[in-house]
């Protein structure tokens, strides 16, 4: 296992910088549990070539927790004060869409982004599965489920060889369920994402000396890399490598990896635009990292298909509305700056947003000013993707608690940003552990109409 440290100054720029170390783990020539070997064989089998031409992509945001649908994107001024709550609607870009005052940013961009207020079908369990695989977490074939990520991974690859195709940012949590970035399912591991912060601790182990901030230095690197390079030519190890393994040596001192994750190459004015958070987890959540939205674009533009984050955490079953005045302002600069930056690099159409929970939260706030988790339905937003966007799809009745119109589905969202990458849902298909082929959604799930035309 090789291990690389993150830098120890507090004014680095590499994911939070912080008192966390962020580290990226190659084992057995892997990345993340990925053998890069395995890696490329993949992206060999799906055609993949580093081409530089320009590929889809898709940045899938989870909000662990489940956020209050009825205090973001469905005020109910006309309910009663126990269920109402105590922020206001506001105008947006889009005449007649109205969303929470604490998201101003937002509203500016709304003619970008798709709200869908009717999202249905969930259930009752704290974790990411149903937000990155669009399934439910039960019967499941052998070797369970894969995510989007390792779905895309095995059947698209990576645009760029030296970056993952699926790749998760989210740090470790105390609920681990909420910093789960997708599982590679019946695909096995060599189609898992590779993770960048999950470490941490006194277990990390550092190998030859070689830590991120050397990873950075090229020349140091390379010559640490070139003394081994050396010793397996010389033994004649390496004329008999697979092709494969041989490229992996590539990607170990390709720095386009470490670019994409290094906000230091951006430019200050784009990085003051997302602005700064805090690396701090909150109780047994995430912490409110704005740089990860950063990175998401980065890593997509780098050549990653599919990219997860989770961003703080949204179980307020007390003080809702003082737990949200806090977030609320951060993540509407994060996700705003993300799709405003998308749109000005022109990736707007090629790059997918979804921003979702795992469920809502109930119409009543209780007695300790918070609301209770309520899987009978919830709210999603979209973006980029090339989709028909500046809409509301769905609604809720009077008290926020059941979907009206449009009930809406994680699978038909899903189906709909699998469109937005070139793949049909009603055609592709992946065989799993008995060699049944399964398809990238429950069977006869559509993508949405609204969106795409």
């Amino acid at each position: 296992m090789l291990t690389l440290l993150g830098p120890k100054s507090s004014t680095s720029g590499f994911c939070d910088g912080l008192s966390r170390r962020g580290f990226l783990r190659i084992g057995s020539l892997g990345l993340g549990g990925i053998a890069l070997p395995q890696l490329l064989l993949a992206e060999a089998g799906a055609g993949i070539q580093s081409s530089g031409v320009r590929h889809k992509a898709v940045i899938l945001i989870f909000l662990p927790g489940g956020p209050s649908h009825q205090d973001m994107f469905d005020l109910k001024r006309d309910a009663p004060a126990e269920i109402r709550g105590e922020f206001n609607p506001i105008a947006t870009s889009v005449p007649g869409i109205q969303i929470c005052e604490h998201l101003p940013r937002m509203a500016k961009v709304m003619d970008k982004c798709t709200i869908i207020r009717s999202m249905v079908g969930m259930e009752d369990r704290h974790e990411a599965f149903q937000t990155y695989t669009g399934r439910l977490n039960r019967n499941q074939p052998p070797g369970g489920w894969p995510a989007m990520g390792s779905l895309l991974a095995k059947l698209q690859g990576s645009g760029d060889p030296s970056i993952p195709a699926s790749i998760g940012l989210a740090p470790k949590m105390g609920h681990p369920e909420w910093a789960d970035s997708g599982p590679a399912g019946y695909l096995g591991s060599a189609y898992g994402p590779f993770e960048i912060n999950k470490g941490g601790g006194k277990d990390d182990m550092v190998l030859n000396g070689i830590t991120l901030d050397r990873l950075s230095d090229r020349r140091s690197l390379l010559a640490s890399l070139d003394n081994f390079r050396r010793t397996v030519d010389t033994s004649g190890q390496m004329s008999g490598l697979d092709a494969y393994t041989q490229q992996a040596f590539g990607i170990l001192t390709s720095s386009r990896l470490v670019t994409a994750l290094d906000i230091k190459n951006e430019d200050p004015k784009v990085v003051e635009r997302y602005g700064k958070g805090d690396a701090r987890n909150r109780d047994d959540g995430g912490p409110k990292l704005m740089e990860h939205f950063l990175i998401a674009r980065r890593l997509v533009e780098a050549g990653a298909r599919c990219v997860t984050l989770a961003f703080s955490r949204w179980d307020h079953h007390g003080d809702n509305f003082g737990a949200l005045r806090q977030d609320l302002p951060l993540l509407d600069q994060g996700l705003s700056a993300l799709i405003t930056d998308l749109h000005e690099r022109g990736l707007d159409r090629d790059v997918s947003v979804m921003v979702a929970g795992e469920f809502g939260r109930s119409p009543t706030i209780n007695k300790d000013g918070g609301r209770d988790h309520w899987p009978r339905v919830s709210c999603a937003l979209l973006a980029g993707g090339g989709l028909k966007h500046g809409q509301v799809i769905g609604s809720t009745d009077r008290l926020g608690g059941e979907a009206i119109s449009r009930p809406t589905t994680f699978g038909e969202v899903h189906a709909t940003l699998y469109h937005s990458l070139g793949l049909d849902v009603n055609k592709v298909t992946v065989p799993d552990l008995t060699g049944r082929p399964q398809f990238l959604v429950d069977p006869g799930v559509q993508p949405m109409k609204e969106l795409i035309g």
